[in-house]
């Protein structure tokens, strides 16, 4: 059996309190042998690194979402830098910028909202790629509505950090854009989705070793499983999607995959 990684998953959400460790055995007997939790805040990342000290298989990464950025420390780099020296701590995130729900969208929110909360999310953005630069760590990225303004920020730190831009959907141009600065992409069960020929076109013009597979579990589950809970044993419908897509083999695109994975998450190959 091809063997892959989940690289993207919240493993410490509520959705999975009742059944984690059978979740985490089924991800296994379907060949995912290692999964990374993310963090969105100091609380969730915490819970992350204390799932990888519980599951063998489980690594963390620790960050701040941005769209939790109202509830966001002035600084949080302390706290941060603390969590990520953890040994099982892979990377910084999730962090990044997200503008699809900004206030003016909201009942009474003005443009000059909009402002602020667009420049709090860069703040925080900011400080997460420092503590990543410091530590000699990467980072999960996440975008929406918002590509040209993440790139622009990661533009300083080119050479320090690299990012995985995560739940990639956007085309073939837009992603040639984030490797251009020395990033990466990843996929999720979107790439099995009827109206999604944009992110396979992007699965198909991506070089090889540019990318990597993830769920972000709970959301977003590959045909057959759309609209249910997603898990990380989901990776197998990815995996294989990507690979017809590509026209490779299952242990060739786990051979990529996998090997990228290491490079960008180095501290995935300690035990």
């Amino acid at each position: 059996m091809a063997t892959f990684y989940d690289t993207h998953a919240h493993l410490d959400y509520p959705d999975y309190a009742a059944d984690l460790p059978a979740v985490i055995e089924r991800a296994q007997a379907a060949g995912i042998v290692k999964m990374i939790s993310i963090g969105t805040d100091l609380e969730s990342s915490a819970r992350a690194i204390k799932l990888s000290e519980q599951y063998p298989a489980v690594f963390a990464a620790v960050g701040w979402h941005p769209t939790n950025v109202q509830d966001a420390p002035e600084d949080l780099r302390p706290a941060l830098r603390e969590l990520a020296r953890h040994p099982k701590v892979v990377a910084i995130g999730e962090t990044g910028l997200d503008y699809y729900r900004l206030p003016s969208r909201q009942s009474s929110g003005t443009a000059g909202d909009d402002q602020t909360y667009k420049q709090k999310q860069a703040t925080l953005f900011e400080q997460q790629l420092e503590v990543a630069a410091e530590l000699g760590l990467n980072c999960v990225v996440h975008t929406r509505d918002s590509l040209d303004d993440a790139l622009i920020k990661m533009q300083p730190f080119v050479g320090r950090v690299r990012g995985v831009f995560h739940c990639f959907v956007d085309n073939p141009a837009a992603m040639q854009r984030v490797l251009a600065i020395g990033s990466l992409v990843s996929f999720t069960g979107i790439a099995t989705f009827k109206n999604a020929q944009t992110v396979r076109d992007t699965v198909a013009a991506v070089p090889i070793g540019q990318f990597m597979l993830e769920t972000d579990s709970p959301y977003l589950a590959p045909v057959p499983y759309r609209g249910k809970r997603c898990e990380p044993a989901y990776v197998k419908e990815i995996s294989e999607l990507v690979a017809q897509v590509r026209g490779c083999s299952l242990e060739e695109l786990s051979q990529a995959t996998c090997d990228t994975a290491h490079q960008f998450f180095p501290k995935l190959l300690q035990r």
